[in-house]
């Protein structure tokens, strides 16, 4: 089976991942790789995901550069997109620069409180869209549903 691979614009890896549920945040505990399944935002071009304020992950990642990949595949048409994103990782704070942590994004899944926010600015941003040659040519504006 054949398949064609198509690059992402900047845009277009945005437009996709804002409709993915969850997503993977990769970065460094104990010098060793980690990965965490979390659920997630874009805002502004950012990744916004909630965690807790004492938690491992924020005190993980605050000001380190992470990597974060969000995906979606559909095994009846053999097409699927995958993105990227490599950047610095802070914890967000209110708009009105008071330091105080910014309580908006997802809602997690876990259970506890999660009033705290960690902002990836993403540095690179990379995406491939996925389709089966027999499908046609590729084409991932139409994997992003309409807004």
């Amino acid at each position: 089976m054949d398949t064609v691979l198509t690059m992402l614009s900047r845009e277009q890896c945005l437009r996709l991942m804002a409709t993915a549920p969850v997503g993977r945040i990769i970065y460094t505990r104990h010098a060793m790789p980690a990965v965490e399944l979390v659920n997630f935002t874009i805002d502004a071009g950012d990744i916004v995901i909630r965690t807790a304020p004492g938690g491992k992950l924020l005190a993980a990642i605050r000001g380190a550069v992470v990597a974060f990949e969000a995906d979606a595949y559909d095994a009846a048409t053999r097409s699927g997109w995958s993105v990227t994103a490599i950047g610095h990782a802070r914890e967000a704070t209110s708009p009105a620069g008071t330091g105080t942590p910014r309580t908006t994004g997802p809602r997690p899944p876990a259970p506890g409180h999660h009033p705290c926010s960690a902002r990836i600015t993403p540095g690179q941003l990379t995406g491939r869209y996925l389709s089966a040659a027999d499908n046609g040519p590729a084409e991932p504006d139409a994997a992003v549903p309409p807004r």
